[in-house]
């Protein structure tokens, strides 16, 4: 299932996209549910997997968007 959202971290605001499964896969980020995501600052791609990275993220605050998008929908 697919997800579009946005989400503020400090003075960042990502958009992002991303396709969640019922069930953790050998393809989902660190071995969860999410397979594809996309985040997006300004409207440039900052982090990207699908089934694999892309792009990963390179500065505190995407890092932190990320793991919190970890943390509510990967387990």
């Amino acid at each position: 299932m697919w997800h579009e959202g946005s989400l503020k971290v400090y003075d960042s605001i990502f958009h992002y996209w991303m396709k969640v499964f019922e069930e953790p896969s050998q393809y989902g980020i660190n071995g969860g549910k999410i397979s594809k995501l996309m985040l997006k600052r300004n409207g440039k791609i900052v982090c990207n997997y699908d089934r694999g990275w892309d792009i990963r993220p390179n500065d505190p605050d995407t890092e932190l968007a990320l793991e919190l998008l970890i943390h509510s929908n990967n387990y």
